[in-house]
């Protein structure tokens, strides 16, 4: 028998062959442990490694009577893992995007783009595990997309802020933007309150990426946003709102406000602009319409600025409500100094310091500011809180401009008192007459009034806050008796409620364009507050180039006052002030009409 033979070539052949499989078997299995092993290990672990951040409930935003203005809804974040997407659920690519409103050839390159290229410097390829399809899909439609089966589809629950008056109060309200982030009004203001503390969860997941429960090794969970109530009543807001759609549709002005206000805490009960925007959609909204113009936009509040030169020179015993001015002169000589007094729109003669104000004498204001002298009336628009921010705490608020005494030219003192060479907000004209309709006190303006708990308690509370006193109680009753006689039988007549005694001054100056006072271009105003005897409500409009018939002029009066009026009947009645004077009416009887006492 013979032996077998094994040929020399072949056997090195074989063994070469066989060690250069384990040599690569070994080199392979080194490279992966050893050089590549930590970044493997960790992605490995980051694999299976589930942390989530479970997210806090923002709190809630409710006006004066716990109305819903702002709150957080459940939605779901819907997305696929295109690892997972199966060939034959692809035929169903239709009716997902016909449940989402969304184009079928974008749902199909999400469900087949499985890698994309790595950001590093070797440009590695990385397979892909999410694809955003929808954002904040509702919870009945989530679970409609769920019982179609498609492998690979699901959704991760977040909070969604929703603002169910759309448009109402939106820049006292503000938004809270896609990245959650609060950007504006209360939203902002009240952040820290409002967005609670997040938790997070540490656990594993298996290679279908469903959490493994028993795996769980760490929770901690959120703490939920706290609610803010404002002093907004959501009625009297509304009734402020349209109010303006009234004047923009009547006027067409480039903007519009109105603020309603309690005058003895400082709430303010409505804050409204037009142009305004749905927070819901605040992407789609053009930018200027998001800003508030009642603390950002600044103007020359003519006349309604004379409570200043009146009241400073009232407060500091210089004149009394009989002193008579001579109006019928053009130049007036204090201290052996020539002033030019501004002109009248009709002839004053000699008047008293009462038609002064109920005539809106320019020349008398004038004189009233001269008598002050230039560090006593800059004081006294100091002390008005103008040039200052009224510190109702919103992003943006500007101080207008009041420049001291020795920065002003000759006829500073001769125009300020009428409200010309100073630039006001609406807001700080609004505060500077709720401190005469307050006995003189300038109050804090507040739009929150508390921070409560899921149980109502309240945690923060907001009182009213005075600053200081800018008037002597008497002379505050005074000027509130004067600027009675502005409505009464003066300027603004048409501001006129029937059974209250109106306060209040008009205001109409010219915009300076392009370096000059014009005449076309006006800025109308009213800021007025009712019963006068005992104040319950101080509203102030403003309006922004109103366009008139013809060559008119949009004058306050004939603007602005009929506004105030409209809206502030609306709201005495809306809080059951009872008017001094019942209007007497007819009593129809069977047979006859009789008229009643």
């Amino acid at each position: 028998m013979r032996s077998a033979f094994l040929s020399p070539i072949r056997f090195y052949l074989v063994f070469a062959a066989i060690t250069c499989v384990f040599c690569s078997l070994t080199g392979r299995l080194v490279f992966l442990q050893v050089i590549k092993g930590p970044a493997l290990r960790e992605s490995a672990q980051n694999a299976r490694q589930n942390f989530s951040i479970l997210r806090a409930r923002r709190g809630d935003v409710v006006d004066a009577k716990g109305n819903l203005l702002a709150t957080t809804r459940s939605v779901v974040e819907l997305g696929v893992d295109p690892q997972s997407v199966l060939v034959e659920d692809l035929v169903r690519i239709p009716e997902l995007a016909e449940l989402l409103g969304l184009d079928p050839k974008e749902i199909r390159k999400a469900f087949l783009t499985k890698t994309r290229q790595g950001m590093n410097f070797n440009g590695e390829v990385r397979q892909i595990r999410w694809t955003k399809i929808a954002d904040e899909v509702e919870e009945q439609l989530y679970g409609r997309v769920m019982d179609l089966k498609i492998e690979g589809v699901y959704g991760n629950y977040k909070h969604s802020r929703l603002y169910p008056g759309k448009r109402l109060a939106s820049h006292v309200v503000g938004f809270v933007n896609k990245e959650g982030t609060a950007t504006m009004g209360i939203e902002k203001t009240t952040d820290y309150y409002l967005r609670g503390q997040n938790g997070w969860r540490e656990s594993e997941r298996d290679g279908r990426r469903r959490e493994l429960l028993q795996y769980r090794t760490r929770e901690i969970s959120p703490v939920n946003g706290l609610n803010v109530e404002l002093s907004i009543d959501r009625m009297i807001q509304h009734m402020a709102e349209r109010e303006l759609a009234a004047i923009v549709e009547e006027f067409n002005p480039i903007s519009a406000s109105i603020i309603v206000s309690e005058p003895s805490t400082g709430y303010v009960m409505a804050l409204a602009n037009a142009p305004d925007f749905d927070p819901n959609l605040f992407n789609r909204a053009e930018l200027s319409d998001l800003r508030n113009r009642v603390l950002t936009d600044v103007y020359e509040p003519g006349s309604c600025f004379k409570i200043v030169a009146v009241g400073g020179a009232l407060n500091e015993g210089l004149v009394s409500g009989e002193s008579v001015i001579d109006c019928s002169t053009s130049v007036c000589w204090r201290g052996g100094r020539k002033y030019r007094l501004p002109g009248d729109h009709h002839p004053l003669g000699k008047i008293n310091v009462r038609e002064v104000v109920s005539k809106s004498s320019n020349r008398g204001a004038a004189q009233l500011g001269i008598l002050l002298g230039d560090q006593r009336l800059y004081e006294y628009c100091r002390a008005f809180g103008f040039g200052t921010r009224t510190g109702i705490g919103f992003q943006g608020e500007r101080k207008g401009v009041v420049h001291p005494p020795k920065r002003w030219d000759g006829l500073t003192i001769t125009r300020l008192p009428m409200g010309h060479a100073v630039s006001v907000t609406p807001m700080q004209m609004h505060v500077a007459m709720a401190a005469v309709a307050n006995d003189g006190i300038i109050m804090k303006p507040q739009l929150a009034r508390r921070v409560f708990d899921s149980e109502g308690k309240t945690v923060l509370d907001f009182k009213p806050r005075s600053t200081h006193r800018v008037l002597r109680s008497d002379v505050a009753k005074l000027l509130t008796d004067m600027l009675v006689g502005v409505v009464a039988d003066g300027t603004a007549r048409t501001a006129r409620i029937d059974g209250y005694e109106v306060a209040g001054k008009t205001g109409t100056t010219k915009k300076i364009i392009d370096g000059q006072y014009s005449n076309r271009h006006h800025v109308a105003s009213f800021v007025g507050f009712l019963p006068a005897d005992d104040p319950r409500v101080v509203v102030t409009v403003v309006v922004d180039e109103p366009k008139m018939e013809g060559s008119r002029i949009g004058y306050g009066g004939s603007v602005a006052a009929p506004a105030f009026r409209r809206v502030a009947k609306e709201v005495v009645g809306y809080l059951g002030v009872r008017p001094k004077e019942p209007k007497k009416e007819l009593a129809v009887l069977p047979g006859r009409v009789s008229r009643g006492l």
